[in-house]
């Protein structure tokens, strides 16, 4: 599967976003974004000396120069050694994450409760992490995606009366205009993943090729499962599947797409390839013609990426 990518309108839309957004805390968890979690943190690195990854399991292969941010609470305390400066940032929300911590005296970032009801305690966590000797460098507050930038700013607003003002609160999930609203009490960084990386879909083109294409006929039966064709046709074999993060959209329907047209599943994704249906009268894809696959770049498994 191939991601393409028109670099200088990416490129122009990173640094549009980078240039403008006061507090950016650019965020490179999980795949990367589709573009591989260690390149993209070089990438981040020109412009930020703070990043913000998933877990402890990713800090490895990041540059030297940035600090890192670990969104997720942990059990366990990192073992990576890193530069006095650079040691990860950690993340708690409740008191068995700040137990879990104890003989560590790093810097770590408070989680407050919001929405989401995942992670969160109150503002005496803060000072619960002071007393087991944590350098608290901040607040986190991190609203859901429902709702509108109004939403997301109220809920982040009606913690700041309760949040030492000396403390940058890390906000997410906020549109500009959102951002802009938040009380001058309090200093922001503003976490971006999507809308940095993402935010210029004209510039991101995700495709797979044909492998192979058989003609059919009504009855017949193929596939892991001997799945019955429906009519006379042809089946085309991309190279595209489940090891690749690819599977039937959450109705049903099928991924692909060719000459504007939504190519129908013979049965769902399957490591390497999916095999889809093409009726007689239709002429879709030959061996070597790529599909424009329609899947989120993050629960994507890139295999080879084209700059244009």
């Amino acid at each position: 599967m191939r991601l393409s990518i028109r670099t200088a309108r990416w490129r122009a839309h990173v640094a549009q976003v980078a240039a403008s957004t006061p507090g950016l805390v650019p965020v490179v968890k999980g795949n990367g974004y589709g573009f591989g979690r260690e390149w993209l943190a070089e990438v981040a690195a020109e412009f930020a000396d703070t990043i913000a990854v998933g877990t402890i399991h990713e800090l490895e292969g990041l540059p030297a120069s940035v600090t890192p941010v670990v969104l997720t609470p942990t059990l366990v305390p990192p073992t990576l050694a890193r530069q006095k400066g650079t040691e990860p940032v950690l993340t708690i929300g409740n008191e068995s994450h700040l137990a879990a911590l104890a003989g560590w005296d790093g810097r770590v970032v408070v989680k407050l409760a919001s929405g989401m009801q995942r992670f969160g305690g109150t503002p005496a966590l803060v000072d619960a992490a002071r007393t087991a000797g944590l350098d608290v460098v901040g607040v986190s507050i991190h609203p859901p995606l429902a709702g509108t930038g109004d939403d997301h700013a109220a809920e982040i607003t009606r913690w700041l009366p309760s949040i030492d003002p000396s403390l940058p609160v890390w906000v997410s999930h906020l549109d500009a205009p959102a951002y802009a609203s938040l009380p001058p009490t309090h200093s922001y960084r503003n976490r971006l993943g999507t809308s940095l990386w993402h935010g210029d879909k004209s510039a991101l083109h995700l495709s797979a090729e044909v492998l192979e294409r058989r003609a059919v006929h009504g009855g017949d039966r193929a596939g892991y499962h001997l799945g019955e064709v429906p009519g006379d046709g042809h089946l085309v074999m991309i190279g595209a599947g489940s090891a690749h993060g690819v599977a039937p959209l959450p109705d049903g329907r099928s991924p692909f797409h060719f000459d504007r047209a939504r190519l129908t599943l013979h049965e769902p994704p399957h490591m390497h390839v999916s095999m889809c249906f093409v009726p007689a009268g239709q002429t879709g894809p030959a061996i070597g013609d790529r599909v424009d696959v329609q899947r989120p770049l993050t629960m994507t498994l890139v295999d080879e990426f084209a700059w244009l």
